[in-house]
């Protein structure tokens, strides 16, 4: 419940600070048009997020038919995660990650890589696909992509606020149109970090959640550390072609592999702290 409400209070700082930056931009006016745009953006979020995903990374939709296996594994979790059984798509693409989308458990999808259907084991491959429904169950992936889709807003009207800024600037001399080009500046630069870190931390949180979520589902938590090792291992050596920063969140590892400021702003947590968290479980059992 903590996770839950903490989540609830991110998303509210991010409508905050999406309101007030269309204030900085366009005063009143601008404010209410930031309130409505901030809906525009939760209905598209909620009715097509799904779609544009799965179709950003080319997934193709799978049947009993088709992978008999696969499809088995993500109906046996569902059924003991007491879900409706998801649509379930493969990536064609070598590096192994998975994620899941959909605006509520009736209409969900989970999607793995050709990749992870070939490094895992069975149990460690029921470990992620219990962490991917772990999310549908907690009804987060589409609280992760709203708030996604809100930092994304936020960082452009800061660029907006730049080149108003600059624009500006010649306009007027006296203190007050100084203070004005000092906030809009300030408020260009502050927000979109804001954002960031902000939707760093919706990210986070869930994961972890997801993690103990899911080793409930499989019932292995140990086979589930076991798979996130070998996915932190494989992404560096094997990095995702198509991974886009708008939607790293949504894997069960970051897909963008790089060091330095790329590792500090990463939307997932440690992977050394989840995978003791995991083995935690099965000491205090």
């Amino acid at each position: 419940m903590n996770n839950i409400l903490k989540t609830t209070f991110l998303l509210s700082l991010l409508t905050i600070l999406l309101v007030a930056m269309g204030g900085a931009v366009g005063g009143k006016g601008g404010m209410i048009f930031a309130f409505l745009m901030a809906a525009v953006m939760n209905f598209g979020s909620y009715w097509f997020s799904d779609k544009i995903v799965l179709k950003m990374y080319n997934a193709q939709e799978i049947t009993r038919e088709v992978h008999p296996s696969f499809y088995g594994m993500i109906e046996r979790l569902a059924t003991r995660a007491g879900l409706p059984m998801p649509r379930v798509y493969i990536i064609p693409d070598e590096s192994p990650n998975a994620f899941a989308t959909g605006r509520n458990p009736g209409h969900a999808a989970v999607a793995a890589t050709e990749g992870i259907l070939r490094i895992l084991s069975t149990e460690e491959l029921e470990g992620v696909m219990a962490h991917e429904l772990a999310h549908v169950k907690n009804r987060d992936i589409l609280i992760s992509t709203i708030a996604a889709t809100f930092a994304g807003a936020i960082s452009m009207i800061g660029n907006m606020l730049q080149w108003g800024a600059m624009f500006g600037a010649g306009r007027g001399d006296d203190e007050e149109g100084g203070s004005s080009l000092i906030g809009s500046l300030a408020m260009a630069i502050i927000a979109p970090i804001a954002a960031m870190l902000i939707q760093m931390a919706v990210s986070r949180s869930r994961e972890y959640l997801a993690d103990e979520s899911g080793a409930g589902i499989c019932g292995r938590p140990l086979a589930l550390a076991g798979a996130l090792r070998k996915l932190q291992n494989a992404s560096q050596v094997i990095p995702m072609q198509d991974a886009r920063p708008a939607t790293a969140h949504m894997f069960i590892v970051n897909p963008l592999t790089g060091g330095g400021m790329m590792s500090l702003f990463s939307t997932h947590p440690p992977m050394e702290e989840r995978i003791a968290r995991l083995e935690g479980m099965v000491r205090h059992a």
